[in-house]
């Protein structure tokens, strides 16, 4: 007979997590540092951001196929390991290969830890899925909180930046102790006894192509934005790290006030509000400047707050029969989406920034300019100019969602009265 303890395996799961989004708020924090040290264009960091996007769809794919057949345990005990791998390989990077191949092993961890957690607190907590899956996902700003902290602090005292990505070591080797001691539940899917068949008919039901869809849109407003804030309008504000820190500060007290909001507005209500406050927040950031940005940072962190969690809840609750495949499926789709985005805006920044240069400027000249040069001036210039641009294109997606959702809550309406209706008529 298994032993489960519901809440030690619920806190080595948001320890776990926390090791994600340190991996997200040190990286964020430490772009800039590594563009210098390396000598890097902001391609090449688009690129080595977007391996972490991508490197994560593909083992929360990979996980949802394989967990129900190997079990939460093994698949964590995996992402353990990666975990400890992509951190040891940061903390000795050479330069651009070893950053790619690091940040690889750390996107593949991260993705595990989510292919085998969000599926687990969704069994843990049967009845209110949405409601855990937010108190859960808290710890993933909660995380890039901490970790910008860490990077600013480590900044003031003039250490390294290995020595930052050194400080993810300790909840790493915490989470990896609890889960080999503890025991698991079956997958939700598994002891509700729907079938493999039930599971790949639900994935391909039209309400949850739609929620796939939107789940890229969600993800890269909240994600995309969030990791490269910091470079985007570092020369906006003096203090753009600082930005970050309240964004996912807001996320992080908002998904911890999720139970009453759900209820009240039910899933789909919660998004459609999200969307709306996002639009409304990624709008004032590309447009202010000076410290009313952080009032904008503040309605933009309302916004996204709900995003991930929510969606992944709404599946969960109203798509049962997908599985922790379906969850996986969500997730993935949306680290997918960043993933590409990423890449496509980091050349699209370049592209901006040579614009605002002097005709004919080659960009890796300006970037290899030591500080104080009139390159490394007309190079900071550009990218003030830039910063806001990549925004106000990003600023269309949550746009989309708001028609979206708007149409979600109307069909989640009709939906219910056509149950009740039936259930009267029986």
């Amino acid at each position: 007979m298994k032993n489960i303890q519901t809440s030690k395996l619920f806190w080595a799961s948001c320890l776990a997590l926390l090791v994600t989004s340190l991996s997200f708020g040190i990286r964020a924090g430490m772009m800039n540092q590594l563009g210098i040290d390396f000598q890097l264009s902001a391609t090449q960091l688009a690129s080595i951001t977007a391996t972490a996007f991508w490197g994560f769809p593909l083992a929360m794919v990979i996980g949802g196929v394989i967990v129900d057949i190997i079990g939460m345990k093994r698949l964590l005990i995996i992402a353990f390991v990666f975990h400890l791998a992509g951190i040891a390989l940061t903390i000795f990077a050479q330069g651009y290969w070893t950053l790619f191949f690091s940040t690889l092993l750390i996107g593949i961890a991260n993705g595990t830890v989510e292919a085998a957690c969000n599926p687990l607190v969704a069994a843990l907590y049967p009845n209110e899925k949405t409601t855990r899956l937010n108190y859960f996902h808290l710890w993933f700003p909660g995380g890039i909180v901490i970790g910008t902290l860490v990077v600013t602090l480590f900044v003031k005292l003039n250490l390294g930046w290995q020595l930052q990505v050194a400080t993810m070591l300790i909840p790493t080797l915490i989470y990896g102790f609890l889960f080999s001691r503890l025991d698991f539940p079956l997958t939700e899917r598994v002891s509700s006894g729907y079938s493999e068949g039930d599971m790949y008919k639900a994935i391909l039901t039209p309400l949850f192509i739609f929620m796939l869809i939107c789940m890229f849109m969600t993800a890269i407003t909240e994600l995309f934005t969030g990791q490269w804030i910091g470079l985007l309008l570092k020369n906006v504000t003096d203090n753009a790290l600082l930005l970050l820190t309240l964004t996912t500060g807001i996320m992080v007290v908002g998904r911890a006030f999720a139970k009453p909001i759900v209820k009240k507005l039910a899933p789909q209500g919660v998004l459609l509000f999200s969307a709306i406050f996002a639009a409304i927040g990624l709008y004032m950031l590309s447009t202010f400047t000076g410290s009313s940005v952080f009032v904008a940072a503040l309605i933009f962190g309302i916004g996204v707050c709900y995003f991930w969690p929510t969606m992944i809840g709404f599946v969960a609750e109203n798509i049962p029969q997908s599985g922790a495949l379906g969850l996986n499926l969500m997730g993935g789709a949306g680290m997918f989406a960043v993933s590409i985005y990423t890449m496509f805006m980091g050349g699209f920044y370049d592209g901006l920034v040579v614009k605002h240069l002097p005709a004919g400027s080659n960009l890796d000249a300006y970037v290899a300019a030591a500080e104080g040069t009139p390159e490394a001036a007309a190079l900071n210039e550009a990218k003030n100019l830039a910063g806001p641009d990549v925004l106000q294109v990003t600023l269309v997606l949550p746009i989309i969602l708001i028609v979206a959702f708007t149409c979600l809550v109307v069909y989640m309406r009709s939906r219910k009265s056509r149950q009740l209706a039936d259930t009267q008529t029986i």
